[in-house]
């Protein structure tokens, strides 16, 4: 799957048709490609057409009253790029970063985001029909981001839907009311 046949989505809904029909597509052998990268010992996959660099650990100017997770934005050659820390995302705790942190910038809808990883590991390549999804019994804060499960030599890989990492504005504003 191309992001030309995607387009620019951010809605989720979109996005889990997208794997539905990936894994409907097995029958024709399509292969998927991701960018797996550790956080702590979990194994994590963003699929590759998203990816638009990976990049060592920089500093970042942090804003004020900004969630937890999104850690300050990064100037990306004149680009303001919003830096998420994925370990806080999933609500364990912030990450404490250091040069051997990366950042992989990654195309959510139309604007660039980074997500701290502890470290790039591989492009995995994985038939649709590969792909699993999570167990409804794992549903939870962090399940909510997830787009699937792949095996591969008996290391599960989580694969990030990124287009619920963020909450879009309206989503944000309708859950600041609600609280």
């Amino acid at each position: 799957m191309t992001s030309e046949s995607r387009g620019p989505s951010t809605s989720a809904q979109l996005e889990s048709v997208e794997w539905n029909a990936s894994r409907a597509a097995q029958g024709a052998g399509e292969v998927t490609q991701f960018v797996s990268f550790a956080i702590g010992e979990d194994q994590y996959g963003v699929d590759i057409m998203s990816v638009r660099e990976i990049r060592g650990w920089a500093e970042i100017t942090h804003l004020p009253k900004q969630p937890d997770y999104v850690r300050g934005v990064l100037n990306l050659r004149g680009a303001i790029v919003p830096i998420i820390d994925l370990r806080c995302r999933f609500g364990q705790g912030l990450t404490e970063t250091s040069p051997l942190h990366i950042v992989i910038i990654v195309q959510i809808g139309g604007r660039q985001v980074g997500l701290i990883g502890d470290r790039v590991l591989d492009i995995v390549s994985v038939e649709a029909s590969q792909i699993q999804p999570v167990p409804r019994t794992a549903q939870g804060a962090s399940a909510d981001f997830l787009a699937g499960l792949v095996t591969i030599d008996k290391t599960m890989i989580a694969l990030i839907s990124l287009g619920e990492l963020i909450p879009t504005q309206a989503t944000g504003e309708a859950q600041r009311t609600a609280a």
